[in-house]
């Protein structure tokens, strides 16, 4: 078995979202493995900043966007194809929740979640697919759909559309991946659990409480979500396809 079966040295990622949270633990983890980075993220100093202080460790270029629009994901393409003619791995990462009460759930919470985490991960794909295709040419290209455990069990909170998002992406990822992988492109997903984010406030407040419901014990911390992200990534990833790797101590058994 090759020593670098595990390696992206070399490879070219976007990550949207990348300014914070999982993305973040994703985009530090790439750009200390040897990757070349690019993040997005919809406010342009947070972005600048992030991949200032990523850059402290290898190759991050920020390429502020707001890809919850057509616009938005247009102007992230054009973007990028000043800086690669190819695109290794793309992680789909942007995302956000609402949580309301069932008879006040308002329309505005499920279009901004749903249009989010499900409508432009296919769409910004599929603006992206010719440096996807491109760098297929020579090996497999990647592309990473970040959805969550709540896509697979049901937690307490009403956070309908957000539930409702992640587990369509569980799907569109299996779709994707059947008609991309004809063009070598693999597409895969990974469901996160409790990771300490401005998204999931208790893991970061209050952590001591959530671990104590993760059969782990503890919750996730940056590595885990980063080694997950580049073993996909990786060519020890190739031969999974369609496939949504769970990362998260046990709890969707547990639920």
């Amino acid at each position: 078995m090759s020593s670098d079966i595990f390696s992206i040295k070399g490879k070219v990622a976007v990550v949207t979202g990348g300014s914070r949270g999982i993305g973040l633990m994703i985009a530090r983890g790439f750009v200390e493995a040897g990757a070349r980075v690019y993040i997005s993220a919809r406010k342009a100093e947070a972005c600048n900043q992030t991949a200032k202080e990523l850059s402290a460790f290898g190759h991050c270029v920020s390429l502020p966007a707001d890809v919850s629009t057509p616009d938005g994901v247009q102007t992230l393409v054009v973007a990028y194809s000043q800086h690669e003619p190819a695109l290794d791995i793309l992680v789909n990462n942007a995302g956000a929740a609402w949580g309301a009460p069932y008879d006040e759930f308002p329309e505005t919470g499920w279009d901004k979640v749903v249009d989010l985490n499900l409508k432009t991960p296919f769409f910004l794909t599929q603006a992206l697919s010719a440096p996807l295709r491109r760098a297929a040419e020579f090996r497999p290209a990647k592309v990473i759909n970040i959805a969550s455990i709540d896509g697979i069990s049901v937690n307490p909170q009403e956070t309908y559309s957000y539930a409702a998002s992640k587990a369509g992406l569980i799907h569109l990822t299996r779709r994707m991946a059947l008609r991309l992988v004809q063009d070598n492109i693999v597409v895969n997903a990974i469901a996160p659990g409790a990771f300490a984010s401005e998204m999931n406030r208790d893991a970061r407040d209050h952590e001591a409480d959530v671990s104590a419901h993760i059969p782990a014990g503890r919750i996730g911390q940056d590595d885990d979500i980063a080694g997950a992200a580049i073993y996909l990534a990786s060519r020890a990833g190739d031969y999974v396809v369609g496939a949504t790797l769970v990362v998260d101590g046990g709890v969707t058994h547990a639920r």
